[in-house]
């Protein structure tokens, strides 16, 4: 796999930062490793990992250090500086205007461990937190309390509450709650020095006033200087600051000084720290309001021909007592219906939708939701211009129209090609009365530059998320946005809003806060920076530049200059390979393109919802989440990389061999990056390259194996119990020698089936079905393939289970281990045995999903041919095809009363098939709890690789500790693995059933 030449004029990591040597890093990560306890990591791949945040931006790091305590964070801050080099505390990198990332900076990555709650204080509604904490992990803290922190930014499931301080990030009920400076009540922070700064309410010229003022130290320099600053600037402040419910840059000198609930004048510089950006310190703890949870909620969705008219009637939303006001325009519902996972909420929208208007009600405003909304209908329907409008009073109902508008970035970040909407200007906010005339302005702008973009997002604040579809691998794409920032920029000042009233400045709008604040408290700006940072060394050049190293400031050349079109992660000199591969990467647009799908967002760091990424569930590495996998194998293919270090024992290890191919990521990554289908790619390569080891040509064809082990059954199993069998099995093949291995069984679902016939006449039944013999169900566990037999034929449905002579291994297991030869092979030889079938209306079924999975979507994948897709179409997982045909709806159960929780298959998860096993369980009378659940940890031969065993129960651990907070009294599961794990003598568990044995076992 060759690869482009190096990108001219792309320097080294450590060219970045002037006057740096290799060297000169590697004393500095020596220091660092002495003196703190957290790791350190200061090589390529972590500068790799680090140097991209969901922005459009890329800068490479020094390193990172990984804090565990206040100490670690007290060390580094120092021994940086001590080698004079920047400073950047990051979260989970979520950020969508650079402000992650920094070149040459030493990275402090909070989130691993600094991550507590450390106290809640429910009479007070307030909580005392590191910053590391993930915010709805905070938020399953609060729920025994009914309470929340307010802001509610959509990236709540992976991102910090100290990355959303460092931001003052917000979200869509900002229009009930505020944002985060109004839930900010303390913070403490590490400062240049080392010193701890406790920033609170401090009364104005009161006796602690008057301690701190009065020593010599930089505290004291920081409270003078900043409350001089405001008194100077009082006139500007009134002036400048925008008054709107979101502004979102600059430093918030307009905040600092106010007066308490006890009608005292207070000082509190936590109100600084506020959308800082890392750069007036590292927080490393803070205290933050909480306000109380509402028990209901109700959607109303108000659907206009003219975006302009929608744009025109949020005023007047705001007149209504409402949580929060969304907006979706035309193109969203467009791309919506065109998309297999989104297309389902987009069928209620009206034809002639040009844009729909979302209006929030809770219950703590409204006691009759019904009457609110008749209210609102009666003024934007009947007596406004909104044509039509859409109720949603259950929680699934709202869920649906929630999933549809956040359905926007991942729809739009998906467009195929180079050009994509990407976010610089995307978060500008004017006052909504002026938002309809604003928008005809930006239409204009984006007219002069030739573009387009999308509506969508928190039309109630006056934030409306536009992004133009630009080409940034083209120096015309990057001048377009410096110039389309500049007009927008203008626009928006027309109209008293705010270049930011979310995403904050970062390098894409520190450039233009000048032009916001004029020259007074720009200058300001710099002497805060200068106050709290003396030598400008935490994070420098966001927020606030230096115009030359003459500039206020130190006398040096840290931050000085700033421009939004430098550090972009895509440029005129960005190259990348885009190999001929096996697997058909057309539907993606190329293999390259799919690596670059990746924006960064970090959906895939999310631990406590959907299925990706299991990995990075159980270890916290970024390298082991799709994010740090996709980032690390475009650095490979576009030169960053030294070359063919895609080849490398730690690039096959680290990178791809973690990766467990759940396909969690073609669902649940907003983009659909299915690094699945990546791996299995570069696996095959690697293969071609290097050959094939021994145990991956024994995993790759276990079909054989286990072919030869049935037939020796059961001599073959008592030969895996005997002495020294598990040692042997270890040194010879890596075999974990903690596993168990399957048994097998001397009766296989085939032979059973030869012996015994069908039981329902063809001419006689209702459907015909061709019941497929995976590997684990003929060999070693056939009983929920009887059971699929009996359950089909009590439905009066005529079973054949498909003749082994005839049909091949599904080709799973030698796809997942990248060998897509045999595993090409094995479809074709699947393909044409049951074509003719499928052309006699028979379905396809499989008691394995992940072999079901293989046939409807990786077969279309690995085969030119084209009769591939009337196969994929016709296979169906068991539980599928008996709920989609709804085949046992005359069938008499007699379940006996079980609460079962049910763990359905990652692979099916993908593709969102897993649902229909719960519904026909449910159907048969039993009751059910489908785990929110992410991969079992097994993943085929995952499991039982010496090397991955510990992670493998980590991951299995995590779905275990679900299984027991569920109040099902038995668990069932599909997949062959998932049984196996949850059967493990750790997890002390009986070995779990499979749903169509329980379906079975209900027959009356």
């Amino acid at each position: 796999m060759a690869r482009p030449a190096d990108p001219p004029g792309d320097p080294s990591p450590f060219e970045r930062v002037p006057g740096k040597t290799v060297s000169a890093y590697v004393d500095l990560a020596s220091d660092l490793e002495a003196a703190v306890s957290g790791a350190v990591r200061f090589d390529e791949y972590a500068q790799i990992l680090y140097a991209t945040d969901g922005s459009i931006y890329q800068a490479r790091p020094a390193g990172v250090v990984y804090p565990t305590d206040i100490d670690d964070v007290r060390a580094a801050v120092e021994i940086a500086i001590e080698h004079e080099t920047p400073i950047l505390p990051r979260g989970a990198g979520s950020s969508l205007a650079g402000q992650t990332v920094g070149p040459g900076c030493v990275v402090l990555d909070m989130s691993r461990h600094m991550d507590g709650l450390l106290e809640i204080d429910a009479e007070a509604q307030r909580a005392r937190i590191q910053p590391g904490i993930v915010q709805d992990d905070l938020e399953d803290e609060l729920a025994d309390v009914g309470l929340k922190f307010a802001p509610d930014p959509a990236s709540s499931n992976r991102s910090t509450v100290g990355g959303g301080i460092g931001n003052n990030s917000t979200g869509a009920h900002s229009v009930r709650y505020g944002i985060t400076d109004a839930y900010t009540e303390e913070v403490k922070a590490i400062l240049p020095d080392g010193s701890l700064l406790h920033a609170r309410e401090i009364v104005l010229d009161g006796d602690e006033y008057d301690e701190i003022v009065s020593k010599d130290d930089c505290e004291a320099e920081i409270y003078e200087t900043v409350r001089g600053l405001i008194e100077e600037n009082e006139a500007a402040i009134e002036a400048r600051y925008p008054e709107l419910k979101r502004r979102v840059s600059g430093y918030n000198l307009d905040r600092v000084i106010y007066e308490n609930d006890d009608g005292e004048t207070v000082i509190n510089l936590s109100k600084l720290y506020v959308g800082s950006e890392g750069t007036l310190g590292v927080i490393v703890e803070a205290t933050v309001g909480l306000v109380t949870v509402p028990e209901e909620t109700a959607l109303a969705l108000y659907f206009f021909e003219d975006l302009v008219d929608a744009m025109k009637a949020v005023p007047e939303a705001l007149e209504f007592d409402v949580s929060a006001v969304e907006l979706m325009d035309d193109e969203v519902f467009r791309l919506a219906a065109e998309s297999d996972g989104y297309s389902k909420y987009a069928e209620p929208i009206p034809e002639g939708t040009a844009a729909a208007l979302m209006l929030e009600y809770d219950s703590e405003l409204h006691d009759d939701f019904e009457a609110a909304v008749e209210t609102t209908n009666a003024h934007f329907v009947e007596d406004g211009d909104a044509f039509d409008v859409l109720e949603a009073y259950t929680d699934e109902d709202q869920t649906d129209i929630w999933s549809l508008r956040k359905a926007a970035i991942p729809l739009l970040m998906g467009l195929q090609g180079d050009p994509k909407p990407y976010p610089f200007i995307e978060d500008a906010t004017v006052p909504p009365e002026e938002l309809a005339e604003y928008v005809v302005g930006f239409e204009e702008v984006l007219e002069d530059h030739d573009t387009s973009a999308a509506y969508f997002a928190h039309a109630g604040s006056g934030t409306l998320h536009i992004r133009p579809i630009l080409n940034l691998k083209e120096e015309e794409g990057i001048e377009k946005m410096h110039s389309i920032t500049d007009d927008v920029t203008d626009l928006v000042l027309k109209h008293h809003g705010a270049f930011s009233g979310e995403h904050g400045d970062g390098m894409a709008r520190t450039e233009f806060n000048p032009k916001m604040y004029g020259e007074d408290l720009w200058n300001a700006f710099k002497r805060v920076k200068t106050a709290f940072d003396p030598e400008w060394f935490m994070h420098p050049g966001n927020v606030v530049y230096r115009d030359s190293p003459e500039d206020v400031g130190p006398d040096n050349d840290r931050g000085v200059g700033a421009d939004m079109r430098e550090n972009l992660r895509y440029g005129p000199n960005y190259q990348s390979l885009e190999p001929q591969t096996k697997l058909d990467f057309s539907e993606e647009g190329g293999f390259s393109h799919l690596v670059e799908l990746c924006n960064g967002c970090g959906t895939c760091r999310q631990t406590d919802e959907n299925t990706m990424c299991p990995t990075f569930r159980a270890s916290r590495e970024e390298v082991q989440a799709t994010r740090g996998r996709a980032n690390t194998l475009r650095a490979a293919i576009s030169g960053e990389l030294p070359e063919d270090e895609i080849y490398s024992d730690r690039f096959q290890k680290e990178v791809l061999d973690l990766c467990v191919g759940c396909k969690g990521c073609k669902s649940d990554c907003p983009t659909g990056v299915d690094f699945a289908k990546l791996k299995a790619e570069v696996k095959h390569k690697y293969h071609e390259e290097e050959g094939t080891s021994l145990r991956s040509k024994l995993f790759g064809n276990v079909d054989r194996v286990n072919a030869v082990g049935s037939a020796l059954a059961p001599v073959s199993n008592w030969a895996q119990r005997l002495p020294g069998s598990d040692l042997i099995a270890e040194k010879v093949l890596g075999i974990a020698p903690e596993r168990d291995l399957p048994t097998f069984s001397n009766e296989t679902l085939v032979g059973w089936f030869e012996s015994r016939g069908p039981q329902v006449a063809e001419a006689d039944a209702e459907d015909t079905v061709l019941l497929f013999p995976d590997t684990y169900t003929n060999y070693n566990y056939p009983a929920p393939g009887k059971a699929a037999v009996e359950l089909l034929e009590a439905a009066n449905v005529h079973v054949r289970v498909a003749d082994k002579n005839e049909v091949a291994a599904s080709g799973r297991a030698a796809f997942s281990m990248g060998l897509l030869d045999e595993a090409e092979e094995r479809a074709q030889t699947n393909l044409d045995a049951l074509l003719p079938y499928v052309e006699d209306g028979w379905s396809v079924l499989f008691v394995e999903p992940s072999d079901a999975v293989m046939f409807q979507d990786e077969y279309v994948d690995l085969l030119s041919d084209d009769r591939v897709e009337d196969l994929a179409v016709a296979a169906y997982g068991v539980c599928e095809y008996l709920n989609t045909y709804r085949v046992t709806d005359d069938v008499e159960f007699d379940a006996p009363g079980e609460y079962l929780t049910y763990h359905g298959h990652c692979n099916q998860k993908a593709l969102n098939r897993d649902h229909h096993a719960a519904a026909a369980l449910s159907a048969a009378g039993y009751e059910v709890d489908a785990l929110d659940s992410s991969c079992c940890g097994m993943a085929g031969s995952f499991g039982y690789e010496d090397e991955h065993y510990e992670l493998s129960k980590a991951i299995g651990e995590i779905l275990n500790e679900k299984v027991r907070e569920s109040p099902g009294s038995e668990v069932v599961a599909p997949g062959a693995s998932c049984r196996s794990q949850l059967s493990d003598d750790d997890f002390e568990g009986e070995r779990p059933a499979h749903p169509v044995e329980k379906l079975h076992e209900a027959l009356a």
